[in-house]
């Protein structure tokens, strides 16, 4: 049983937030409706919904009951239950329902327009009886199956006396069905059972794609949450230790960080000193020296020797904790051609149903029967089958993502499309962005005694920049020196002998970088730096956007003397020392201004930033929940894939319109010949199915535009 997400409360007006889960939002109507419908409720401050992670927030009073809210929402038409604190603990019962129900309708449309070929080919008699009845026996148990998850919201719907977007799909569909049946039963010449199976296999295929990507958006923040240590060594009363899990730490605790351990919550240390890997809130590659009253953050790594921590927040309160629900807040659908689509969608089925009934009654009253007038009521219904609108957008998505991935871009939501073909400005993080993220140390100075010396010693430790040190003179084909008398001393270096002479690789003397090591051989000292060594084409990439109008800036949590050296040879601005929540208040301020920023990050620290930007991408080395929250990944150490994603981005949506101007040129057409009788169908369908082709053709000349 899951638990619900109450983040925080407002005790001066007894106002607190619980978040539910509810799967059955389907469009931007449903959006609308729940948020004013909410917003009647007594007690009610505010309801917000996050279309994407099919989620409610919802700010009332704490006398108003969950169970009540719940009720509230049941009775605007949507089942729903409060949401997990962990969005792991939520199952993907609904993303693997919709792949079963789209295999089926998939399996039964090939097969039933493979039986409908031979008939349009002109088969006849007990021929073309047999193929009805051969379709019918795939379609029905078919449509059935398939089609459950539109017949149960529908039925959901009317049962409280609403409607939702499901209500004339299952009219249409069971229409279809209905018709065919009866031209099956009594030996009419056409049966309508592929366009059924059709209509189901599309929406289907749109719903479970959604599906997927609320699931990786889960996922994203799961693995964010993953990253705290997930229990803690704590001290008891009589001074021994007791391992305890993590959601059972309090504030005031006192617990014993090993070396090479992740904290399991926030805190501030009471005994200890060394260095912790705390790039996942900084951003910054090298490590952060820590003593007596520094604070820590759940997440970071201790590297050298053991910390006593005093716990000061855990669980849902440490800063990991807020930046995965920064991420869940900012994560909202800003899809405009889908919600365009939606509202098309919304207003369109009612009046395709209209017509219908429109043409069934002028033709009754017109002395045709009811069997002619039916059969051209359902005529009218087919060929203004939504597929081409419903086309108009995926398939150009599709088509552009599978040649950005060509150009080591990969595209995780097909909308995210018309958000990059938007942009106006870009806003990069530095480490591991516009850098590779790898401290490189310069050891062109140094002799090949003191290289063989210096990869001896790095190798006997785990610091990142004896790491560093280490990868360089691999990379210079150095070999190591034979070491004795090797020992490590936490927070100082590492000490050796080498050939009789006292070596060490050591932390520096004085007011010297913190990306630089020691290494004395002897009574000889040498200053090893680093530099983490800037994407070659960073400044090519930089002044490419600028040609596309795209102004761009650094927004980093490096030092700012970092961020403007490398400002100064990009010759653009930015910023340093940036909290994940100073990220998002700029983002928010440049949105407000109407502007539309691009996020291009890779450290944990960026995860909001990245969810909240108007569009974000990040690099294949990037954090698993950085790569989540992003829109698109690109691969390789290039930094050019960036414009890349843009220009097929706009591209793609020229595409787009093309693709719903035709959509909408079909309709204006095909709906009044069908109303006056001129279309059977038989030729609905295929009109229908064309409009459809024609749709999918003209996005494919993506491919070829985007080489």
């Amino acid at each position: 049983m899951t638990a619900p997400a109450t983040i925080a409360a407002d005790t001066a007006q007894e106002l607190v937030d619980t978040r539910f889960t509810v799967p059955g939002m389907r469009c931007a109507g449903c959006i609308a409706k729940i948020e004013r419908g909410l917003a009647e409720v007594d007690g009610v401050e505010s309801a917000r919904v996050n279309f994407s992670a099919k989620r409610v927030a919802v700010r009332h009073t704490k006398s108003l009951s969950e169970d009540h809210l719940t009720q509230a929402l049941l009775e605007l038409g949507f089942e729903a239950q409060a949401a997990a604190v962990n969005p792991l603990a939520e199952d993907d019962r609904e993303s693997k329902a919709l792949l079963r129900a789209l295999a089926v309708a998939g399996f039964g449309m090939m097969n039933i327009m493979l039986l409908s070929v031979s008939i349009w080919a002109g088969a006849g008699g007990a021929t073309r009886e047999m193929f009805h009845w051969l379709s019918g026996l795939i379609a029905l148990p078919v449509i059935a199956y398939a089609g459950r998850p539109f017949f149960s919201s529908a039925l959901m719907a009317l049962r409280y006396r609403r409607t939702n977007m499901d209500v004339p799909i299952s009219i249409g569909v069971l229409l279809a069905t209905g018709l065919s049946m009866y031209e099956t039963l009594y030996g009419g010449g056409h049966a309508y059972f592929e366009s059924a199976v059709m209509l189901l296999f599309f929406l289907l295929a749109g719903r479970a794609l959604d599906s997927m990507m609320r699931n990786k958006m889960r996922a994203g923040i799961g693995s964010l949450l993953g990253r705290m240590g997930r229990s803690a060594s704590v001290f008891q009363g009589d001074g021994s230790l007791s391992r305890i899990p993590a959601d059972e730490l309090e504030p005031g605790m006192l617990m014993l960080v090993a070396s090479g351990e992740a904290l399991a919550a926030d805190g501030v240390i009471e005994q200890g000193s060394g260095a912790i890997d705390n790039a996942m809130l900084t951003g910054e590659s090298a490590p952060q020296t820590v003593a007596r009253d520094s604070a820590v953050h759940a997440g970071a790594i201790n590297l050298l020797d053991p910390l006593q921590v005093r716990i000061t927040a855990a669980a849902s309160d440490t800063a990991i904790a807020e930046i995965a629900r920064l991420m869940d807040e900012a994560g909202q659908s800003r899809s405009r051609y889908v919600r365009i689509a939606d509202r098309a969608a919304r207003l369109y089925a009612p009046a395709v149903h209209s017509l219908s009934a429109l043409a069934f009654a002028g033709w009754m009253i017109a002395g045709a029967g009811w069997h002619q007038s039916l059969v051209i009521a359902i005529a009218v219904l087919i060929i203004t089958c939504p597929c081409a609108m419903g086309l108009a957008v995926p398939a150009a998505q599709v088509v552009a993502s599978n040649a950005l991935i060509k150009r080591g871009v990969l595209v995780k939501d097909g909308s995210a499309l018309e958000r990059l073909a938007e942009v106006d400005t870009a806003l990069f993080d530095k480490t591991g962005t516009l850098t590779l993220g790898e401290a490189r140390a310069d050891v062109e100075d140094l002799s090949e005694a003191e290289r063989a010396i210096g990869l001896a010693l790095a190798q006997q430790s785990r610091h990142p920049l004896s790491k560093g040190l280490a990868r360089s003179l691999g990379l210079a084909k150095t070999a190591p020196a034979v070491l004795s008398d090797v020992s490590e001393v936490g927070g100082a270096g590492v000490y050796a002998r080498c050939g009789g002479v006292d070596v060490a690789l050591e932390k520096p003397a004085g007011a010297v970088s913190a990306m630089a090591v020691s290494l004395r051989i002897g009574d000889e000292t040498k200053l090893i730096r680093f530099t983490d060594q800037m994407r070659a084409d960073a400044g090519d990439t930089v002044s490419r956007l600028g040609t596309l109008g795209i102004t761009s800036a650094i927004m980093s949590g490096d030092r700012q003397d970092a961020v403007d050296e490398m400002g100064r040879a990009l010759e653009i601005e930015g910023q340093g020392n940036m909290l994940p929540a100073e990220k998002l208040e700029r983002l928010y301020a440049m949105k407000a201004a109407g502007r539309l920023p691009l996020m291009v990050g890779d450290g944990l620290n960026d995860g909001p930033a990245l969810a909240a930007a108007h569009a974000s991408i990040a690099p294949g080395t990037a954090s698993d929940a950085s790569q989540q929250a992003a829109d698109a990944v690109f691969l390789g150490e290039k930094l050019m894939p960036v414009v890349d994603a843009i220009r097929v981005a706009r591209r793609t949506m020229v595409i787009v319109r093309q693709n719903f101007g035709f959509a909408i040129g079909y309709n204006v057409l095909a709906v009044p010949l069908a109303l006056a009788g001129l279309v059977t169908p038989l030729i609905a369908a295929i009109a229908m199915s064309l409009s459809s082709v024609v749709v999918v053709a003209n996005s494919l000349r993506l491919a070829r535009a985007a080489k």
